[in-house]
Formats: C-alpha cells, sequence, structure tokens
C-alpha cells in the first residue's frame, strides 16, 4: 500500500488561497514559503512540489485572479448600445474587486501589471474593455486612440475601487459617485454626434 498523498488539489487550494490573502495584507517581501505553508497548514515541501516554490505559488495567485476579473468581465454581453456595455463593464469590475479584494490587491499590487497597450493574451481583462470600446468607435460613438480610451477608463475604475476598498469611501459614497464619474469619462470620448444625442 503506497502513502497517501498529501499534495492534491486540496492542499493546492489552501495555498493559492492563504497565499493571496498574505500577498493582500502584508510587504511582498514577507510572503515567504514558510510563512505560505504555515498559514495553509501544509508543509513546505507541497510549496515546492505543487509550485516548484515561491514565484510559483505567487504566480498561481496572479493566475486565479486575472482568470476571475476576466471571467466576470466576459460575462457581460454585447448588446446594441455601446456605451451601456462599457458601463456594464466597470460595473462589472466594480463588483469584481469589492467581491475578491485580496485577488484584486494581488492583481494590481505590484504582482501584475497592466499594460494596455502589450500584447491582449485570449484570458487577459483588457480584452473585453478593448471589444466594447472598438464597438464604440466603429459605431461613431467614441472617438480617439482606443489605448488611450481603455487607459482613462481603467484608471478611473481602478481610482474609484481603490478608493472603496481603502474605506476612503463608504458604500453609500461610492455608489453615488460611481455612475456620474463613469459618464463623465466616456463623455469625454464621445463624437460631437453622440455628445449631442446624449443631452
Amino acid at each position: 500500500m503506497g502513502r497517501p498523498r498529501t499534495n492534491d488539489a486540496v492542499v493546492r487550494e489552501r495555498l493559492v488561497q492563504c497565499a493571496g490573502e498574505l500577498r493582500a495584507t502584508r510587504p511582498r517581501e514577507s510572503v515567504t514559503v514558510r510563512a505560505g505553508a504555515a498559514a495553509a497548514e501544509a508543509s513546505t515541501t507541497a510549496v515546492y512540489s505543487l509550485f516548484g516554490g515561491k514565484d510559483g505559488l505567487i504566480g498561481a495567485v496572479r493566475d486565479r485572479a486575472v482568470a476571475g476579473l476576466f471571467r466576470d468581465l466576459s460575462a457581460v454581453r454585447p448588446s446594441a448600445d455601446p456605451l451601456a456595455d462599457l458601463t456594464a463593464l466597470a460595473t462589472a469590475y466594480r463588483h469584481w474587486g469589492l467581491e475578491h479584494s485580496h485577488l484584486y490587491t494581488v492583481l494590481f499590487g505590484g504582482v501584475q501589471s497592466f499594460d494596455p497597450s502589450g500584447e491582449v493574451g485570449a484570458a487577459d481583462p483588457i480584452r473585453p474593455l478593448l471589444a466594447a470600446i472598438d464597438r464604440a468607435r466603429a459605431a461613431s460613438v467614441l472617438t480617439g486612440d482606443a489605448t488611450a480610451i481603455a487607459l482613462s477608463i481603467w484608471a478611473t475604475l481602478h481610482g474609484l475601487v481603490t478608493l472603496e476598498l481603502a474605506g476612503a469611501l463608504d458604500v453609500v459614497a461610492a455608489e453615488a459617485a460611481f455612475a456620474p464619474t463613469m459618464r463623465a469619462t466616456l463623455r469625454g470620448w464621445m463624437t460631437r454626434e453622440a455628445f449631442l444625442d446624449l443631452a
């Protein structure tokens, strides 16, 4: 009879979960193999056998964050109204950030960079935003460089969500500010015709 497997999917899941929480709440350098293993009630050997070490474990946390955000943004289905689609994507981004605050912190706290001008992978969270921007530009609703528009929208979203997660905006203030701020950002990129139609 062989030895029971101790470094299985359950242990892997605990390690990823605990490493994400540690990375979101502690300085980057304090998240060690030993700390991650202890938090997950696993051995350091498990970290090495499942992930190859600390970098692999942090990479798995980052991959989980990227996949989760991409999944939620991709669930927003395109409609006939590209501005409504962009607003829906912004709302999905905010909800994901609030529901997965530790993964949001990992994703945008120095482990994962956001580069809308770089190569966009198949599961890159920027892909649904760029697709919606392209539809809005094709419909002559928005004008300007797609990368610049994406960065503008993301900077606005990131600022609002980060302030809310940090407690600088309470839920009521965040709710009140969210829709008008997103509308103002989108209006800055609207064609003259679309802006007049909106008015």
